[in-house]
């Protein structure tokens, strides 16, 4: 009988742990334009649960906002303004590149080379950035570093699956320098001030087909 006991309330206290700085949440959510009714842009099943280390910016600070306090099997709908998710699009993040730039051995990949491809980058400051091709021309190609999801309102509903304490392990996972630099949680793929572009030729030639927009 008492073994019962403390297995009913080790079990109690383990549903009612709350999302908070430190824990490991996992769930599950549909991303949709605007409001729950707008274009479904990203759906997370509860068999493959988005799992992260609270309060670390894995993820956009307002989403984590609205998720504090929440607790196992607790559903969450929100919306974020475009300055509350991945801001306004920024002219300044939409440049030309030359096209030679994309030489490899004085070679043009022209499969790189096509309207709405992926192309992941290095720009002046050594950080890794993906771009868009927006418009090739004879001699530059123009891309647009902007996030995916820049300039739009978004809305997310979902529901908390687990929540627990983070291990060793979790925490060298989750540690800001191995965060993915592509990814719906963080701000990677825009543009930073000094401007985008391979720095180098050998760079250039190194990209691949880029990554999408998913956790």
């Amino acid at each position: 009988m008492l073994i019962r006991k403390l297995r009913f309330i080790e079990l109690k206290n383990t549903k009612q742990m709350i999302i908070r700085e430190g824990k490991i949440v996992s769930l599950s959510y549909r991303l949709n334009l605007n409001d729950k009714i707008g274009e479904l842009i990203e759906k997370v099943e509860k068999e493959k649960p988005l799992e992260f280390l609270y309060g670390t910016g894995y993820l956009l600070p307002r989403f984590e906002q609205y998720l504090s306090g929440l607790k196992i099997n607790d559903p969450f709908s929100f919306s974020l303004k475009a300055e509350e998710a991945y801001g306004s699009i920024r002219e300044e993040a939409i440049v030309e590149i030359p096209l030679r730039s994309f030489e490899s051995n004085g070679k043009t990949n022209l499969d790189l080379m096509q309207v709405g491809k992926k192309i992941p980058m290095i720009d002046q400051a050594g950080v890794r950035v993906t771009g868009t091709i927006i418009e090739v021309g004879d001699e530059n190609v123009t891309m647009d570093f902007n996030h995916p999801l820049a300039g739009r309102d978004l809305h997310f509903e979902g529901e908390i699956l687990h929540v627990r304490e983070a291990t060793d392990e979790d925490l060298q996972r989750f540690s800001p320098h191995n965060h993915d630099s592509c990814g719906c949680g963080n701000e990677s793929g825009s543009c930073n001030d000094d401007g985008c572009g391979c720095s180098t030729e050998e760079e250039a030639s190194s990209c691949g087909d880029g990554c999408g927009c998913g956790h």
